[in-house]
């Protein structure tokens, strides 16, 4: 049956279905988007390093909801980028979105399985918002966000055909490769990197690169088809329902598609009232019953996030008190303590030394090292002629080149030491210092060469104690495309637990380095050790505290 539409009494329209008019229906309720909007925006700060800071979505009315005339649309808008940051930044803290949590065992085994929180609800219901406030709420530093827009199926040139005039249904059960899904979902469960397809919403086409991601201690997994599936249902240990006007829902879906997606308007609305609506009344409401929490409102709705976090923090609380005490991992290889490398380090650990001594035995020191890393890059055999004209069969490297890459400020003291023994090779450099507030690693410089994914990456570091800036580094560089297998991180000196940490969260990762010490202190520093590396170096005074306006160094751990 058709009426008169209320809106637009010039058109007519089916019994229950929706125009474009209804935008201006109800002003309370754009009030209301506009000032989620603004909340939004206000807790979604971009990080202080341009280079991995994510662009939030500008213009909140609703004159913006159209493109200006005349300007190009977004040429293309994937589930997932390569540019991704490799961390989430929120106002105090950073969240790791890349690598695997330190809690393995000397197998390189999870120790417990990952904490999987299922988020579904109505297209543009607020699920992103929802598991982005969760994050931020959650004293965890490890998680993943994994998005169901990821795993659409590959179409058919009939059904491209179909999906170029909004014909085709994306709001069907039908249209997600559900097997891919929940394989997917179970191996990061079980703490193993998998390989996320890129879905592009503009070609409606998967790309053909696609990206890694490392497991995690939280996995928030959200998309309308959430609780669709039966062995899906199975890898969640929380359910939670986002609930949202579907006005709301319908003003935001527009404003994506159009700004984001480069759909015309008319497309939106026509595919709204053919299928969006129809797959929510039948596929996805439903669902609602089989939700642990239903979250109204979406991400203003901070109560029921509260109780979230609370749950997901009782349930970590005994991975997160894990005490590491598994045997040294077959990853790290220390430097053979020789009576002349006993000797280097009874120099440096004296805290009588003087600072000139200081440096010369530690560049001692540090050529050992590097020689010594050196050595478990992939070699060749190669035959040369001698001045006498006889063959000697020797070795070659066997790789397109090497990069050194320092942790500023202390593992820039090893860079002359690889330069010596490695002719034109290649340097890089990352800050990581960590936040006083937060006591957690923060990225604020990076500098690395070209082509850098197809080298062998030397990393550096002075000393190693927790090893979260080390794991960070690492991080950097995977998100650059360097293959985990090719990073050797060398440092002069290690604790146990940062060996731990850094060998069970990236196990291809080679760790070198000259003595590994039993324990740390109250202020994470390396027990007996050697001191803080860098003032004793550069002869700085390591007492002060950092500051920006100073800009004073604290040591990364």
């Amino acid at each position: 049956m058709r009426k008169l539409c209320q809106c637009c009494t010039h058109k007519s329209v089916a019994a229950g279905d929706l125009c474009v008019q209804i935008l201006f229906r109800s002003t309370k309720k754009i009030n209301k988007l506009r000032e989620e909007s603004k909340m939004s925006k206000r807790d979604e700060r971009s990080p202080d390093f341009s280079r991995y800071s994510g662009k939030s979505l500008s213009g909140d009315s609703l004159d913006r909801l159209l493109p200006p005339a005349g300007a190009p649309r977004r040429k293309s808008a994937t589930s997932l980028s390569k540019t991704e940051p490799p961390l989430l930044r929120t106002g105090t803290r950073t969240i790791y979105t890349a690598g695997r949590p330190p809690w393995y065992d000397e197998h390189g085994a999870q120790s417990k399985e990952a904490f999987v929180i299922g988020l579904c609800g109505g297209s543009a219901s607020g699920k992103t918002t929802v598991a982005n406030k969760i994050i931020e709420a959650l004293d965890v530093p490890w998680v993943v966000l994994l998005s169901m827009d990821s795993f659409y199926k590959v179409l058919s040139p009939e059904e491209q055909a179909l999906a170029a005039k909004n014909d085709y249904n994306f709001d069907h059960p039908g249209a997600f490769d559900f097997e891919l899904l929940v394989a997917t979902l179970r191996k990061l469960k079980q703490g193993k990197s998998v390989k996320i397809p890129v879905y592009d919403f503009t070609t409606h086409r998967r790309q053909k690169d696609w990206k890694n991601v490392y497991g995690a201690s939280v996995i928030i997994f959200e998309g309308i088809m959430s609780f669709a599936d039966k062995e899906l249902l199975q890898l969640l240990d929380m359910k939670i329902f986002v609930d949202t006007d579907s006005d709301i829902r319908l003003v935001r879906r527009l404003r994506r598609d159009i700004t984001e997606r480069g759909r015309d308007i008319e497309g939106v609305i026509k595919q709204y009232n053919k299928f969006v609506k129809p797959a929510f009344e039948q596929y996805i409401e439903p669902t609602m019953r089989l939700a642990d929490i239903v979250v109204p409102r979406g991400g203003g709705n901070m109560v029921a996030i509260d109780l979230i976090v609370q749950h997901v923090h009782s349930q970590l609380e005994e991975v997160r008190g894990k005490d590491q005490t598994q045997p040294l991992p077959q990853t790290l290889s220390v430097l053979e303590s020789t009576p002349q490398v006993r000797g280097l380090h009874t120099i440096i650990r004296n805290k009588e030394t003087s600072r000139d001594e200081f440096i010369f035995y530690s560049k001692r020191l540090m050529r050992l090292l590097i020689e010594h890393a050196l050595t478990f890059l992939p070699s060749q055999r190669c035959v040369v002629q001698t001045p006498q004209g006889n063959e000697y069969e020797g070795r070659s490297y066997n790789g397109k080149g090497i990069t050194g890459v320092s942790i500023l400020r202390a593992g820039e003291t090893m860079e002359p030491a690889l330069r010596a023994v490695c002719k034109d090779v290649r340097i890089g450099k990352i800050l990581i210092q960590t936040n006083l507030d937060s006591g957690e690693p923060e990225l604020h410089y990076l500098r690395l060469p070209k082509d850098i994914s197809e080298d062998h990456v030397i990393l550096m570091d002075s000393t190693v104690s927790t090893g979260a800036a080390a794991m960070m580094a690492v991080r950097v560089l995977l998100d650059h495309e360097v293959q985990e297998d090719k990073i050797v991180l060398v440092s002069l000196l290690m604790a146990e637990l940062g060996v731990h940490s850094v060998a069970y969260a990236f196990p291809k990762v080679k760790i070198i380095t000259t003595a590994v010490d039993k324990s740390l202190d109250d202020f994470l520093h390396v027990i007996p050790g050697i001191g803080d590396f860098g003032d004793r170096y550069f002869g700085t005074d390591g007492t002060d505290s950092w500051s920006d306006e100073e800009d004073q160094e604290q040591p990364s751990y």
